[in-house]
């Protein structure tokens, strides 16, 4: 087995991608499981400098939220061509991710509804700090015992940062990535709604709001299309899919905000999240068939409630 530093002994690979990969580890000073996420070293077209990435891991260190993994240290092991790999280390969060529960099917609409609250939550919190997470998908959430986790806090990006990817190539999962992303525009908060409406319509459906088969295709149908709309789903009040369909807005600022999101779509479970009493840094965006909120609802923090049986199912 390998230690960083001395101190976090790697037990096991838990995911992989194209810039990092994950791993259960053991904290030894503190006696506790923890993620550590190894970066790839120097890939073609890939910033995974040491500066950026303690930038970014100290960025999302402030972030202390329930429904947000937490981030509790940085480092660099010798293990690349320049013996400079970062490395972040964050709360291990047991659960299943929204991925592998997805597999099985759309979920029952009250679930659906109460994970993307709780995901929106998150977002609200991050956005108060300004920080854009840039890759929210159901990879990145994870369903525990306590509640829904966000991941992959620790490689956000700061608000209005400019994308300095090389051309061609996208930063984000494809699927999920506002219309804004596909120009290259720079990361804001707004970008981080449109994929909460992909997957809020994703959880309510099991299918992406685009048909294509590809990357390529579903880059091509983005372009030329609107989004499907959402079908009739029984049950489902009428505000969830006005919420959906303003996430997936192609104009930024027809899309609300992450605070409106997860108070109206907590209301609509008649659930409760955990929203930051800082406004966001971006302007709040109101769309005419939203419900309005007064002042005091939108500063409100309450603990979350009982949380429901995750493996309740559409039907």
């Amino acid at each position: 087995m390998r230690t960083l530093d001395g101190r976090y002994r790697l037990e096991q690979r838990i995911g992989i991608g194209g810039m990092s990969e994950v791993w259960r580890a053991h904290d030894a000073v503190l006696d506790r499981p923890v993620a550590v996420k190894v970066m790839s070293p120097g890939q073609e077209g890939q910033d995974t400098s040491v500066e950026r990435i303690r930038a970014e891991a100290r960025s999302a260190a402030r972030l202390v939220h329930p429904n947000v993994a937490f981030v509790h240290d940085f480092g660099t092991c010798g293990t690349g061509p320049d013996g400079q790999v970062p490395y972040i280390v964050m709360e291990l969060a047991e659960g299943e991710t929204l991925a592998e529960h997805l597999r099985a099917g759309p979920l029952d609409w009250h679930i659906a509804v109460r994970v993307c609250a709780e995901v929106s939550a998150a977002l609200a919190a991050a956005h108060a700090h300004g920080i854009v997470h840039r890759d929210v998908k159901p990879a990145n959430v994870i369903l525990t015992p306590a509640g829904v986790k966000v991941l992959d806090f620790g490689i956000a990006t700061p608000c209005g940062t400019p994308d300095r990817s090389p051309e061609g190539m996208v930063v984000g999962t494809p699927a999920y990535l506002a219309p804004e992303q596909l120009e290259r525009a720079p990361a804001t908060p707004a970008a981080d709604m449109y994929a909460l409406g992909v997957l809020l319509y994703y959880c309510l459906t099991g299918r992406l709001p685009y048909q294509a088969d590809t990357a390529t295709q579903l880059l091509g149908a983005r372009r030329r299309q609107p989004p499907s709309p959402l079908p009739q789903i029984e049950g489902l009040p009428p505000e969830v899919a006005d919420l959906c369909a303003n996430c997936l807005a192609d104009d930024p600022a027809q899309r609300p905000s992450s605070l409106m999101a997860a108070l109206l779509l907590a209301e609509a479970v008649d659930a409760r999240v955990y929203v930051p009493m800082r406004q966001p840094t971006a302007p709040r965006q109101r769309s005419a068939s939203m419900s309005p909120w007064s002042e005091r609802a939108a500063a409100e923090v309450t603990e979350a409630a009982p949380l429901p049986d995750w493996s309740t199912r559409a039907g």
